[in-house]
């Protein structure tokens, strides 16, 4: 299997994933969006030195990955591209901030405290995103960006570009695949020829989008699609997952969780 064969496998692993009968998986789009938006949010936030503050909003997506039964080493596998580039982020603060700040009793270097937040942050975030994905079907989102009335226009251009990067890939394979039979002692597509296969790609490209968008009209479409969960309303489930972690992402920032925490089992922090 190639890179681009994993990548279109990679692609419907998390449309199976968000797809399947979990209890997370079929509460309400709108409610995870908001509470992922809102997770995400409050993260970024926090101090560029509140280490343990940010450390604390950990507790989302470590019960997320419990209640939606989703591997954590299959997620840091499809995020290894992804993770270190967020990992790198304020990896040179140690090299610009050179003050001390007090943590746990201490006398540290703000730089390092600094990067270690912002990595978190960055962290966290990407994770959340992950399991909102892995969560929830791309027309699942669609939807509840409808509902708080972002543009249709660009509701459908995300949707359209999600459904057919896949087929745009399968597209890009077979016409390696084809070149590399053509050239079977060459390891790779020789740079003069990349010109070519692109303005080719770029042609197939706009041949398929106009069959694709005459075969629209042709079922009825008018600008916007229907979907299947217009018809469906919150429940109590829903209104009580969003209030309960509303609640405790309110609590995550504004009290010291884990120096509270240290506290009772003795003063650790």
């Amino acid at each position: 299997m190639n890179h681009i064969e994993s990548t279109i496998y990679e692609i419907h692993s998390m449309d199976s994933l968000a797809s399947r009968n979990q209890w997370v998986n079929q509460l309400h789009p709108l409610i995870k969006f908001i509470t992922t938006i809102v997770y995400i949010t409050a993260t970024v936030s926090f101090a560029k030195y509140d280490v343990l503050g940010t450390a604390s909003m950990i507790i989302y997506p470590l019960i997320i990955f419990q209640l939606a039964d989703l591997s954590f080493f299959a997620c840091v596998k499809r995020l290894r591209i992804v993770l270190p580039l967020v990992c790198c982020i304020g990896i040179f603060n140690p090299f610009f901030d050179h003050a001390t700040v007090p943590f746990c009793g201490m006398l540290l270097p703000a730089g390092v405290l600094s990067m270690c937040t912002l990595i978190m942050k960055g962290v966290f975030s990407v994770l959340a995103s992950y399991l909102l994905i892995a969560t929830t079907c791309i027309e699942d989102i669609c939807y509840a960006l409808r509902l708080l009335h972002i543009p249709k226009l660009l509701v459908t251009q995300i949707l359209l570009t999600y459904r057919y990067v896949t087929v745009l890939l399968e597209e890009v394979n077979r016409m390696t695949q084809a070149y590399s039979l053509r050239a079977p002692r060459q390891t790779g597509v020789h740079f003069r020829v990349w010109g070519s296969l692109t303005g080719q790609l770029l042609l197939r490209s706009i041949d398929r989008a106009n069959a694709v968008y005459e075969s629209m009209l042709l079922r009825g479409y008018q600008g916007d699609f229907s979907y299947i969960r217009q018809v469906q309303h919150l429940h109590k489930t829903d209104v009580l997952y969003l209030l309960l972690w509303l609640i405790i992402f309110f609590a995550c920032r504004s009290f010291p969780i884990f120096a509270l925490i240290g506290q009772i089992f003795g003063g650790i922090f």
